[in-house]
């Protein structure tokens, strides 16, 4: 598997590429699976639903399954940071896998910028960035790494399918 960040400051417009990217990658014919990084507090379980009962009542994992989709949820009870490689562990193998987060995991990425947050960009000198996606008005001519469009989510997907396939990056 390999894996693809899609890196960029919040609000930026990260998780709306990885959206549009998906159904163009898998179209393409490409299986795509996604790792989020949550820096925030949050719940899959609701209080009170028998799974939330097991989790409080101390189980270490709780796995909730339907015909249509299964979770596992663990308990991080010894407040160890989870890695990456962990989570991907657990998953089944693709030919891509978008991460959004686990920015100090050494692995391929393309930021997501907008000169309108007034910032520089978050992956700067990063080995890693193959690219950045911004508006069409932001691009820099004459950067070391290509621009793409964020507009023209095909136009990255087929950046990324490139890279994939055969280790070149389009210009």
């Amino acid at each position: 598997m390999k894996l693809l960040g899609i890196v960029g400051w919040s609000g930026s417009g990260k998780t709306t590429l990885i959206e549009r990217l998906i159904p163009i990658l898998i179209a393409s014919g490409v299986t795509v699976s996604t790792v989020k990084r949550s820096h925030h507090g949050f719940d899959v379980d609701t209080e009170g639903k028998d799974s939330w009962r097991h989790r409080k009542a101390g189980a270490h994992e709780v796995m909730v399954a339907s015909e249509r989709r299964w979770a596992l949820m663990r308990e991080n009870r010894d407040g160890a940071e989870i890695t990456l490689e962990s989570l991907l562990a657990r998953m089944a193998p693709v030919d891509v896998v978008l991460v959004e987060g686990f920015t100090g995991h050494p692995h391929a990425r393309i930021e997501v910028w907008r000169a309108a947050e007034g910032k520089a960009l978050r992956a700067g000198d990063d080995p890693g960035l193959l690219a950045v996606a911004a508006p069409r008005t932001d691009h820099h001519t004459g950067a070391s790494h290509p621009w793409l469009d964020l507009d023209d989510a095909a136009a990255v997907a087929a950046f990324i399918i490139g890279w994939l396939t055969q280790g070149k990056t389009p210009q």
